[in-house]
């Protein structure tokens, strides 16, 4: 039997992607083995969402060159998609596999072994730019978690200024509901009941369908499935939240109440260098509506700072945004600069000690504001779904998430893996970070 390893860089939906090809390999007869054990065949699945992405997915590949000269190696998404099929492929890389050929992994490969192995590496990709059909990928065993993760969209049509990943990815393209709930209710057979709806841009999912069939309404067929008990959305965009969708979400038990609804910045003047499509007052107003609608939902989202042109005035702008929506998590980025975006040829490019030293103002905000959050929650009863076990001075604990995402220890000898379980917070020290 021949051996597989896989290995993925970047966000959850190359997580699931890399799943999902895992488990095509699995059916084709490879054997699955981790990336650092001898593999006749090594699956890359690159990111190039900043200049280190790349650098890593270059690393990444060479390894496992390294590891078997003989291998074959296939570096898969957007590294190369984003390079296109012009520039020449690394040496080190025997098939190169864009993002909407990923579900023909087997056959590319069952292809290339009968050819056996071309002097040039073999190139598998479509001009993404053009592509309209979703590319069609299912699984029903995601890995060792205890959530399952729905990839339901691709693609982005939004173009902000440092982004890369629409030149990756493509425009959108949505999934067929029908093949979603078909997905969801085989994972929900499997034992799962908390499914994460994630894409690259989910909120715009139903918009290239005829009609109204938007993510609320996917969302309300996903509700219906017998097992799942827990329903947590990927990063939204501000702009999809209204009264209708924020009502529509909290009529539906299972939807959990923590939304990642990206920022980016709080100053007005940086958005519009950006070309995010909303005002600094427009977000809050959108925060605002999931306050009304949710008690105390946990509400995070990314920031970056050193964004080009970025003054001193307008970091403190941001950094006083953030201060008043009181978010439970922020993630913040120091902006890098990625070729192929606007926003690398934009003038008063900001220098590394300034955005280093921005960066930690604003994670010392963060980690305050994260610290408030949950000290609202002492004293009160939460459901946690537990997810694994570990050592806790000695003693075994169980950990996992509340339906805010949270992440709770609790003391006790009995496996609850894949339960959920009420739990009271009596002080700090459960909560692990």
């Amino acid at each position: 039997m021949r051996k597989a390893a896989l290995h993925n860089l970047g966000c959850k939906v190359n997580a699931y992607e890399t799943e999902a090809m895992q488990e095509i390999l699995e059916k084709a007869g490879y054997e699955i083995v981790p990336f650092g054990e001898g593999a006749d065949v090594y699956v890359v699945n690159t990111c190039t969402v900043t200049n280190i992405a790349d650098r890593k997915s270059r690393q990444m590949l060479h390894r496992a060159r390294k590891m078997n000269p003989d291998a074959i190696v296939v570096a898969a998404g957007c590294y190369v998609q984003a390079k296109g099929e012009g520039e020449k492929p690394d040496p080190c890389i025997d098939i190169v596999i864009g993002n909407n050929r990923k579900k023909d992994l087997a056959k590319i490969l069952d292809e290339y072994e009968q050819e056996r192995r071309k002097a040039e590496p073999v190139v598998e990709m479509e001009e993404i730019g053009r592509a309209k059909e979703y590319e069609e990928m299912q699984l029903t065993k995601p890995g060792d978690h205890t959530r399952a993760y729905i990839k339901v969209q691709d693609g982005c049509n939004q173009f902000c200024t440092y982004c890369i990943i629409p030149y990756a990815r493509g425009r959108v393209r949505s999934r067929e509901a029908a093949d979603v709930v078909r997905e969801v209710r085989a994972l929900a057979d499997n034992g799962y009941c908390e499914a994460v709806l994630t894409g690259i841009h989910l909120s715009s999912y139903g918009i290239d369908f005829d009609g109204e069939r938007h993510l609320l309404e996917l969302i309300r067929e996903v509700h219906r499935i017998d097992g799942i008990r827990r329903i947590r959305l990927g990063s939204l965009e501000p702009g999809i939240i209204t009264e209708e969708f924020a009502s529509g979400l909290a009529a539906l038990p299972k939807i959990c109440p923590h939304f990642h609804l990206s920022l980016q910045s709080g100053c007005d003047a940086t958005l519009r260098r950006m070309n995010r499509r909303y005002t600094s007052e427009e977000y809050y107003e959108k925060c605002q509506i999931l306050r009304k609608y949710f008690s105390n939902p946990a509400l995070t989202t990314d920031v970056i700072v050193g964004f080009p042109g970025e003054t001193e005035e307008e970091f403190l702008q941001s950094m006083k945004f953030v201060d008043k929506v009181n978010f439970y998590e922020t993630h913040i980025f120091k902006y890098s600069r990625r070729e192929g975006t606007r926003a690398a040829s934009m003038p008063d490019q900001v220098g590394e000690q300034t955005k280093a030293a921005r960066s930690s103002r604003m994670i010392e905000l963060g980690e305050k504001k994260r610290a408030e959050y949950e000290k609202s929650f002492l004293g009160k009863e939460v459901e946690v779904l537990v997810e694994e076990q570990s050592e806790g001075g000695g003693k075994p604990v169980q950990v996992g998430h509340t339906r805010e995402y949270m992440k709770i220890a609790l003391e006790t000898d009995t496996n609850l893996r894949n339960c959920i379980v009420k739990v009271q917070i009596d002080n700090a020290s459960q909560i692990i970070h």
